[in-house]
């Protein structure tokens, strides 16, 4: 589910504190009860490091929740994201990152490697406080720790469902342009498609 963003929220990211600012304020849209359970947002950054989205692809328990690296890029891969930033909350307030945790971000890390979007940081955040995994250490850590592998039948599976996804996005090109040929505006064909404004524009010239 994509979050919401006003034009202030669409910022240049350049440390963790910038993201916590705004993941913060979305955490707090929720109600009580909601924000009682553990989120996983994906923020999707372009080539300068300007938010392109924030989506919600999962919603769990009071300590735990699960998403798979369809999930995790999908958006990223539509969107044609060069990185992204993981992030989630930990309802108890305690920041401390888990076992699991890790090994979630360990498989990432390396699933990234064959889809070509970077993993930039993962957040782990409450309602009044954050850590990122990239300022601890644990990213690069985990980057040299050789504990998760991707093996020859996962390398498969993600690089068939990669492309996939790249078709989907070719076919929307393709309805994008069909639509604007009949003369239909801007906005309808971002609302039909799913691609942004600045691409449409560059199939309308």
């Amino acid at each position: 589910m994509n979050v919401r963003l006003n034009k202030n929220q669409r910022i240049q990211v350049v440390t963790a504190r910038d993201i916590y600012a705004i993941m913060q304020q979305v955490l707090l849209r929720e109600n009580k009860i909601r924000r009682n359970q553990e989120h996983f947002w994906v923020v999707g950054l372009d080539n300068q490091q300007k938010i392109l989205f924030i989506e919600l692809v999962a919603l769990g328990a009071v300590n735990r929740v699960n998403a798979n690296p369809p999930d995790v890029f999908r958006m990223g891969i539509y969107k044609l994201a060069v990185s992204i930033i993981l992030v989630h909350n930990h309802p108890s307030g305690n920041l401390t990152p888990s076992t699991s945790d890790k090994q979630f971000t360990d498989k990432m890390l390396k699933v990234s490697e064959l889809v070509n979007i970077k993993i930039v940081d993962h957040l782990i955040i409450s309602e009044t406080g954050f850590i990122s995994l990239k300022e601890q250490g644990i990213i690069e850590d985990l980057k040299q720790s050789g504990i998760y592998e991707i093996m020859d039948p996962e390398r498969k599976a993600i690089e068939e469902w990669r492309i996939r996804e790249q078709q989907k996005r070719d076919s929307a090109i393709e309805i994008a342009k069909k639509m604007i040929k009949d003369g239909l505006d801007i906005n309808s064909v971002k609302k039909y498609t799913g691609l942004k404004k600045s691409e449409i524009e560059k199939l309308s010239s």
